[in-house]
């Protein structure tokens, strides 16, 4: 009798990813407060609040609290050096507005949010805004170094 052997390849079995996050939610992130500008702060003054934060982008609200987009500091801080910004020049000026269209909906990012869709979300995005599910409070700001950090702390 003839032994038959049978090879299989590993690659026509998948094994379920491992969760890296283990579950864990944005709130375990346990992320500062959010820092946000209302759009008509003065650039000088939001320069040294996000050099006093270490922050490299700073959210940008309405007077409604609404996001309207953010300021990316480093960029702002090279205009300024350059020149190309007057300090009494107020952040709506300078800051990237949101998209608002219906064919690019928002993603809802709340404290309840898996880090699993968080991480999703920042592979296209340079940052989170974590809000409440009615989008009135813009709770904390996330990013992928946040990320990295939860991973590294737990092991």
């Amino acid at each position: 009798m003839a032994s038959t052997s049978v090879l299989i390849s590993q690659s026509n079995f998948s094994l379920p990813p491992t969760d890296k996050y283990r579950g864990a939610v944005v709130e375990d992130l346990q992320l500062p407060p959010a820092f946000a500008l209302p759009s008509d702060e003065a650039i000088s003054r939001a320069i040294e609040l996000a050099y006093e934060r270490d922050f490299s982008h700073i959210p940008v609200l309405d007077k409604n609290r609404k996001p309207l987009g953010y300021l990316d500091v480093a960029t702002l801080k090279t205009k300024w050096e350059a020149g190309m910004a007057n300090p009494d020049d107020k952040v709506i000026v300078y800051m990237t507005k949101f998209t608002r269209l219906p064919s690019q909906p928002y993603t809802v990012i709340t404290p309840s949010t898996p880090l699993a869709e968080l991480e999703q979300f920042l592979e296209h995005n340079i940052f989170a805004l974590v809000t409440d599910w009615d989008r009135k409070f813009v709770l904390a700001v996330a990013t992928s170094q946040d990320l990295e950090n939860f991973v590294s702390r737990r092991g």
